[in-house]
């Protein structure tokens, strides 16, 4: 299968709302609560994540300071939104689809509401 087909397991931070799964219907996508992860925070949260998923979605911006970029058990997408509301992150969509094909194990890539793409280091 071509890249373009891969359908990659995401998950959803806390902040995320879920209806924003309905924008990435090509891939498997979970949130907090679907996993019973609730009570899990940053760290703790992201090494559960990463036993199951390939992206960790988040609009955390602290997510940069509270772990070690180098480090990290799973590919991080940071949107970087004023506002966390379905409506807000629609339009990030296409990004995110962008940021999937082109982002490594390990990698965070924060995209701005421009739709600019960067790699945090």
């Amino acid at each position: 299968a071509s890249r373009t087909e891969h359908s990659v397991k995401i998950f959803f931070d806390h902040c995320v709302p879920k209806p924003f799964a309905r924008a990435l219907l090509s891939h498997q996508v979970k949130t907090t609560a679907q996993m019973h992860w609730q009570t899990l925070n940053n760290g703790r949260l992201l090494a559960a994540a990463a036993t199951t998923f390939e992206v960790f979605l988040t609009v955390d911006k602290n997510i940069k300071s509270q772990q070690n970029l180098k480090s990290l058990p799973i590919s991080v997408i940071l949107l970087d939104v004023d506002r966390n509301t379905p409506d807000a992150l629609i339009p990030f969509a296409p990004f995110v689809e962008l940021a999937l094909l082109r982002i490594k194990a390990g990698q965070m890539i924060e995209i701005d509401t421009s739709g600019s793409m960067k790699i945090v280091e």
